[in-house]
């Protein structure tokens, strides 16, 4: 499953040893989809996904597994990322497709800012 959005907030890195000895860290990111009606979500970031290029306002989609389990009558839900991808931003977007309008204009071989009077043919 796919999820997208902008980072709102990046949690500081979690550590620790698990029972058979081994070293482990997470970090959780908060992001707000972009949707008509936006979302707030908790993604876990685990060991090598863990990205220090990751900053607030970035666009990602992350790949994302979603896993629930119960623990003492209550049910608790993870959503870990296996992947992620920085995104260009809707303004970053926006501003290559004017860049790219501008361009085209400036190739086009004909000057339309004044009306022709007399036909070449």
């Amino acid at each position: 499953m796919e999820i997208a959005g902008k980072i709102t907030n990046i949690l500081p890195v979690q550590t620790g040893t698990g029972k058979a000895g081994n070293e482990w860290k997470k970090q959780d990111i908060i992001i707000q989809t972009e949707e008509s009606y936006p979302k707030t979500i908790c993604i876990t970031l685990w060991g090598n996904t863990i990205d220090d290029k990751l900053k607030q306002e970035d666009s990602i989609k992350a790949s994302v597994d979603i896993e629930s389990r119960e623990f003492n009558g209550k049910w608790y839900t993870t959503i870990k990322a296996w992947k992620i991808d920085l995104q260009p931003s809707i303004t970053e977007t926006q501003n290559s497709v004017d860049e790219s309008a501008e361009k085209a204009k400036d190739n086009f071989p004909f000057d339309n800012s004044e009306e022709i009077q007399e036909l070449p043919f």
